[in-house]
């Protein structure tokens, strides 16, 4: 709890992922993938509850054995590639109103993908959201190039996703960032109403590129393990 606010954090983890085999309990480090996360958050001072939404026994197996609530298991239509995230969410946030009578204020949401998010981010982003009397807030981190600078290809030619008017020298174009995956913090009230992320009232939480490591293929978790192996073990 954090000034009055009752705070539930919720980790998504479906089996069945297709970038990397088995990935939210693939040993990082020397531990899973979602043990990350779940460590993170069970050290913040401010979660009330931390629970987890699963379709997958051995995931549900190994959050349990980190002391990781599981009060339900998520049916399968809601663990298939096209299912919604946000249906996901709503889902755990009915369970727990509904079923568990257990009234929160906020939902903070943790997905297993972000192995670097700290303890400090968790804490950081709360105080700076309820602080600022904000209703959503959400991390990020900085883009290396402006979007100007970016392109896709219409028949076959390259285009850009922003045109640019003037060219500008690269530390004049102003700075652009993007959602990182890590936090996604909010009330429940707006959450329900908006039922998105993309919402023009959330605000920046900032993370660092190193904290904001998502890890989505092969190339990703190889180069996690390298950071591991020097940032951490040096």
């Amino acid at each position: 709890m954090y000034k009055n606010q009752r705070i539930l954090a919720l980790i998504t983890a479906r089996g069945g992922s297709k970038g990397i085999p088995g990935k939210n309990i693939k040993s990082l480090g020397g531990k899973p993938l979602i043990q990350w996360t779940i460590d993170a958050a069970k050290q913040s001072r401010y979660i009330d509850r931390l629970i987890l939404s699963s379709d997958d026994h051995e995931i549900i197996k190994v959050a349990r054995s980190c002391q990781c609530d599981v009060p339900f298991i998520r049916p399968s239509e809601l663990a298939q590639d096209a299912s919604s995230s946000m249906d996901v969410i709503m889902h755990a946030l009915d369970h727990m109103e509904q079923i568990e009578k257990a009234k929160y204020s906020h939902l903070l949401l943790l997905q297993p993908t972000s192995p670097f998010r700290e303890t400090k981010h968790i804490d950081q982003i709360i105080e700076q959201c309820i602080n600022q009397s904000s209703e959503m807030m959400i991390s990020v981190n900085r883009l290396k190039k402006h979007p100007s600078y970016m392109y896709y290809l219409e028949n076959g030619y390259l285009t850009s996703f922003k045109p640019i008017k003037k060219q500008l020298r690269r530390q004049d174009m102003p700075i652009s960032y993007e959602h990182n995956g890590a936090l996604y913090f909010s009330t429940i009230n707006l959450l329900r109403d908006v039922l998105s992320y993309n919402c023009s009232s959330a605000m920046p939480y900032e993370m660092s590129r190193f904290s904001s490591l998502d890890l989505d293929e092969f190339e990703d978790w190889d180069y996690a393990e390298h950071l591991i192996n020097t940032k951490f073990k040096s």
